[in-house]
């Protein structure tokens, strides 16, 4: 199967297509002319070089395909019309595009939203389902709401399948990485108080999850979480992280208030650098949230999904592909 892959120049994408490719499938992967290929170099896989806001260039890059992968957005933005354009705005144009050159026998759409879409679980008894109402709580979490409607919107069209990740860390990832440096100093950040709970996946059980959702019929026209069957809390993650690197790391708390008001910092000073942050007041709200957490039991029941990488195991290949690449200290 030729299966297209948008965003396999970053951290999840670049995971999609090794996993794809591990199966059988040809990959096709879509960029942008600035995009790096540093996860992709020397890689049998297909490139072709397109405009996204371009429906000719997007149709060209589509001729031809069984499936689309669909994994590129944007996390940070300077503005709300930034962030709708990267994530509904793109996923619009790629799903019309799609609807134009798909052959009668189109596999599947699978479009990569998020748990932002959902906002927080109530509780840690209640973790979130495909079911549940949909509020989000910040402006990520609209625009990836919205991008999930423009994708339902296409049902009729074309057979389509959305996955919403949790957090997730793994080789690659450059996000959390920062929270690994400050084990390796001593230091376990938690954000406030109140212990604070997560689903947390490896990426590549996320990407073994989603080309098994592409594979599989029972996916069609459905919403899945593919996510970690535990839930962790911060101070779980940071100590197991502690073991792993050899470091003698110490809880320390960081109130709420104090989140709150660097965030705030953060993003008055990227906006007058007209930068998009990556930390701003919305994504302080995000994150000292209690509860993150999701069940994976449909994915499990359709097509057999279960965590296969523990905690301990994800975080000793993550924190050993760190020392090997030299982004964590040995």
């Amino acid at each position: 199967m030729v299966v297209a892959l948008t965003g396999a120049s970053g951290f999840i994408g670049s995971h999609i297509a090794d996993e794809l490719y591990r199966r059988g499938h040809r990959v096709r992967c879509l960029l942008r002319a600035s995009s790096s290929t540093r996860w992709i170099d020397g890689k049998p896989y297909e490139r072709v070089v397109c405009s996204f806001s371009e429906q000719q260039s997007l149709e060209y890059a589509l001729t031809g395909v069984d499936a689309v992968i669909h994994t590129a957005g944007v996390i940070a933005a300077r503005n709300m019309a930034e962030f709708m354009e990267g994530n509904e705005g793109v996923t619009r144009r790629m799903l019309e595009a799609t609807s134009h050159v798909a052959p009668s026998s189109f596999v599947r759409f699978v479009h990569i939203s998020s748990l932002a879409v959902c906002g927080p679980a109530p509780s840690l008894d209640t973790p979130l389902t495909e079911e549940s109402p949909l509020h989000p709580i910040t402006p990520y979490g609209i625009s990836k709401k919205a991008a999930e409607d423009t994708v339902r919107s296409y049902s009729e069209r074309l057979p389509i399948t959305i996955i919403r990740p949790p957090a997730v860390y793994g080789e690659r990832d450059e996000a959390t990485l920062p929270f690994f440096k400050a084990v390796r100093r001593g230091i376990i950040p938690l954000i406030g108080l109140t212990p604070k709970w997560v689903s947390l996946i490896h990426v590549r059980d996320l990407a073994r999850g989603i080309v098994d959702a592409l594979e599989s019929p029972a996916a069609v026209g459905k919403t899945y979480f593919i996510s970690s069957d535990e839930f962790y809390t911060w101070k779980q993650i940071g100590l197991t992280a502690a073991a792993v690197i050899g470091s003698k790391a110490i809880p320390v708390v960081v109130p709420h208030f104090l989140v709150l008001t660097l965030a705030a910092l953060s993003g008055w000073i990227g906006h007058l650098q007209g930068k998009a942050p990556v930390l701003d007041y919305h994504k302080g709200r995000d994150i000292i949230q209690r509860y993150w957490v999701c069940s994976s039991a449909r994915a499990r029941d359709d097509f057999g999904y279960r965590q296969q990488i523990s905690l301990e195991e994800g975080i000793s290949m993550t924190v050993e592909w760190y020392k090997h690449h030299g982004w964590l200290a040995r």
